[in-house]
């Protein structure tokens, strides 16, 4: 074996050993996303406006189910916190449902626009936590959802396939409900008549 081949074993022999000992150190997994998951607590939503004009619930309107649960990012979160000072819409969802998709970038454009003033949170059951979160950002959905895992909150709505949404009055009157959901031109007029005034 000449000298010049020698080199270039050892050189080759080198720089395998630097692939296999950079890839024994990182474990070769990928690196991790450093955003923040879609749907935890930085989705939650700031003080409600000053002086936000509120039609009154309905007298007689039963109490929504007061029940707490858990964001995507294992936040804790009490559905009567966010209703206390405006409404809230729940939309019930899963990644695997078609109509919710055909829905979700809609409905994420009507959270946006109702910021603050309206509290939209996602309700999502019978998914992994990847899928989720490439649902939700697919879909640009910027407001927090809780991970519903054993159907508990569903159930409490009586929800029992997606998509469900349900509307509730500042301190808690279940105002409205929709079984298979409801598009996003439906729900912003019926947010006009049910919860906004003026």
């Amino acid at each position: 074996m000449t000298a010049r081949r020698r080199v270039r074993r050892g050189a080759a022999v080198l720089a395998l050993l630097g692939v296999l000992t950079a890839t024994a150190c990182s474990g070769g997994d990928a690196p991790a996303d450093p955003r923040p998951l879609a749907g935890g607590a930085a989705a939650l939503p700031g003080p409600a406006p000053a002086g936000l004009a509120l039609r009154p619930a309905p007298t007689g309107a039963p109490g929504a189910p007061a029940v707490t649960g858990t964001l995507t990012d294992g936040s804790p979160v009490a559905l009567a916190d966010l209703w206390a000072t405006r409404p809230v819409v729940l939309t019930f969802f899963t990644s695997w449902c078609a109509l919710c998709a055909q829905r979700q970038d809609a409905l994420s454009e009507l959270a946006r626009t109702y910021r603050d003033r309206v509290v939209f949170v996602g309700v999502n059951t019978e998914d992994t936590a990847e899928d989720l979160q490439t649902y939700l950002r697919e879909h640009r959905v910027e407001h927090p959802v809780v991970v519903d895992g054993d159907g508990a909150i569903w159930r409490s709505y009586a929800v029992r396939e997606p998509p469900a949404v349900v509307v509730v009055a500042k301190g808690g009157a279940l105002l409205r409900g929709w079984p298979g959901g409801v598009d996003a031109t439906e729900l912003d007029r019926r947010l006009r008549e049910l919860v906004l005034a003026g």
